[in-house]
């Protein structure tokens, strides 16, 4: 067996990725350690910046986001009690798309499906062979029998825990990465938002984030700890921490009712560089981690799938090998500065123990971003997805 490129992981950069070759002739085929329908049971965030969105239209799986999506124009920051609103599209002349990451998989998904692609879920033991060589090699279990594939290059798209950063030696990568001493336990719910937009909240009880999937599915967040255990947390106990954390104009429009999931999700920031080591090209959360304040992991795996696809593309159709020579380079420089947007972010909104005085400095600096409208500009930017 012979392709391209390999794929390792079906989440949304991986699909993203094959179905974006597809359409430029390279051939691919995608391996996912998982089932199909494990990988759309994973709950994750959906604010799509407008390249992200371009990116995928450019894909041509745009069509159901654009009918079922919800276009913001700003978001709100809820301080002590009171909101301040920032408008994106007067600041920027942009917006975000919310749009659940399930659903962009599933019409990715679709997508391959239809075009009649080579996928192979529940693909175990998934190993690579000579990454560092001309002719890689990626070998997996499936069906009780052993596969292998021959390719040009390899696709590390597997996540943070996947196989394929694992690979690399330890001498050749360097890892950077901030836990932070607390998570945000998450509840989905088929009720209406409380808000059009997202409100993040900054509160002496800890940080909290008014989502939605859409008019009639919310998602909300509460900071806790991880030493917290979700079973501890039914949906009245949910609620009330909640309601405890809103403004008043919030907190009578809350709309409660039975948790479709819940869970607790600790936060990091990580980085793993270079992002190529020969034939091996990471790409999404297989190479940086960033905690979900920011809205920024699968606008960062987009950003790492374009840069990815040019590259690929021309050392294809160009003969030219300066794309993917720059690959790690240009997608780090856009991963640093989503990273420090996603730590400011979590830095100014949580509550830290034993931390008057970063107290002191989230006043002052949130001070200086509701004065300025440099500030807010720089805000609103950052939120919307700087330039590719």
């Amino acid at each position: 067996m012979r392709t391209q490129i390999a794929i390792i992981g079906a989440g949304p950069s991986g699909l993203l990725l094959g179905q974006l070759l597809h359409r430029h002739g390279i051939d691919n085929i995608i391996l996912e350690r998982h089932t199909g329908a494990h990988v759309l049971s994973r709950i994750r965030a959906g604010v799509i910046e407008q390249v992200a969105v371009d990116l995928i239209d450019e894909a041509g799986v745009g069509g159901r986001m654009h009918a079922e999506g919800l276009v913001h124009d700003g978001t709100q920051l809820c301080i002590d009690g009171v909101r301040h609103r920032f408008d994106f599209k007067e600041l920027t002349g942009k917006s975000v798309m919310v749009y659940g990451q399930t659903e962009i998989t599933r019409d990715l998904m679709d997508a391959r499906k239809a075009a009649d692609l080579p996928t192979v879920y529940a693909a175990y033991d998934v190993a690579l062979h000579d990454i560092f060589g001309e002719h890689p090699r990626v070998s997996w279990r499936a069906d009780g029998k052993t596969h292998e594939i021959e390719c040009d290059f390899v696709a590390g798209c597997d996540g943070f825990h996947g196989i394929c950063r694992k690979s690399v030696p330890p001498g050749a990568i360097r890892s950077y990465e901030r836990v932070y001493p607390f998570g945000w336990l998450g509840l989905l719910s088929d009720t209406p938002p409380v808000s059009p937009e997202l409100i993040y909240v900054r509160h002496r009880l800890g940080f909290a984030l008014c989502s939605m999937r859409s008019p009639t599915r919310s998602r909300y967040y509460i900071q806790c700890s991880l030493a917290e255990d979700v079973e501890a947390w039914p949906d009245e106990r949910f609620w009330d921490e909640l309601k405890l954390r809103l403004d008043d104009e919030a907190r009578e429009r809350l709309v409660t009712g039975p948790s479709l999931e819940k869970s607790i999700a600790p936060l990091r920031s990580f980085v793993a560089e270079p992002m190529r080591f020969r034939r091996l090209l990471l790409a999404g959360d297989a190479s940086h981690i960033v905690p979900p304040t920011g809205a920024k992991g699968l606008n960062l795996a987009a950003s790492d799938v374009r840069y990815l696809v040019q590259g690929l593309v021309e050392h294809y159709k160009e003969k030219s090998s300066a794309g993917l020579d720059h690959y790690s380079e240009r997608a780090l420089a856009r991963v640093w500065k989503a990273e420090r947007f996603s730590w400011w972010m979590t830095m100014l909104l949580h509550t830290f123990p034993n931390s008057d005085f970063e107290q002191k400095m989230q006043a002052a600096e949130l001070d200086y971003l509701f004065r300025s409208r440099a500030a807010a500009t720089a805000f609103a930017e950052n939120y919307v997805g700087l330039p590719y």
